[in-house]
């Protein structure tokens, strides 16, 4: 009796162990928050430098949904901007059973302290991977707004196209050597046509991502003046990012 008994209570004990685990276990949210700080020694913005050759502090946070909606918002210091820039920026990305990731939405550049420099554009790009190679290709447009119509441009509007290769070795995943080149048209920037570029390398250890890289641009000083040219040059970028 003493050991049917016994048997019973413990029994029991694994009945009601086995439900309180199952309380506890939270199911799995759709929602994941990522998000990173940097430290860069020029944020540059399509090849021309945004802080006047100064470093800045960068950071930015991202709420992704399940179904592949998300919202993100990213900030750093921007010289000619009244020294902030916020951008907040949301839209969808899927990926197909062929490799293919297809990603669009809305991005709005808000400057507190220049609020003339307000501008939003609509984007969209594709990216697939080919092993350790992963390339891309997007298009950023900015419609008509007041942003041209203050600066008054020529352009009331701004086509922004690029493609990006990137190569992470598999004897050394952490490493990865990326290339960018880009061709702004219409109302910003310089008002004229021209072509941005990055190379560089990046090195990824834990929750930190090192990277330097060559940023300039093809404009020439006969194009947008002695000042504006400094900006415009290439220099080497360097930054130190941590990611959450």
């Amino acid at each position: 009796m003493k050991i049917k008994f016994l048997c019973a209570v413990a029994a029991l004990a694994v009945v009601a162990s086995a439900e309180v685990a199952h309380a506890d276990a939270a199911p799995a949210s759709d929602f994941t928050v990522t998000g990173s700080a940097a430290i860069v020694s020029n944020y540059k913005f399509r090849g021309i430098a945004q802080t006047d050759n100064k470093p800045t502090g960068e950071a930015a946070i991202t709420l992704t949904h399940s179904s592949g909606f998300y919202v993100s918002t990213w900030a750093a210091g921007n010289t000619f901007s009244g020294g902030s820039e916020i951008d907040v920026y949301g839209g969808y990305a899927h990926t197909f059973k062929d490799g293919i990731t297809l990603d669009g939405g809305v991005y709005g550049y808000i400057y507190p302290n220049a609020s003339f420099n307000n501008l939003y554009e609509f984007y969209a790009d594709a990216a697939k991977s080919f092993g350790p190679v992963t390339a891309k290709v997007g298009v950023n447009f900015a419609p008509a707004q007041p942003f041209f119509t203050f600066y008054g441009t020529n352009s009331h509007y701004n086509m922004y196209e690029f493609a990006e290769l990137s190569y992470s070795p598999a004897v050394l995943p952490a490493l990865t050597v990326h290339g960018h080149f880009g061709h702004t048209g219409g109302g910003l920037d310089s008002g004229k046509s021209y072509e941005d570029y990055t190379a560089g390398v990046s090195y990824k250890w834990k929750s930190l991502t090192f990277d330097v890289s060559a940023v300039g641009t093809d404009l020439s000083t006969a194009d947008i003046g002695s000042g504006a040219h400094r900006l415009a040059k290439s220099v080497a970028v360097f930054s130190i990012t941590a990611g959450f």
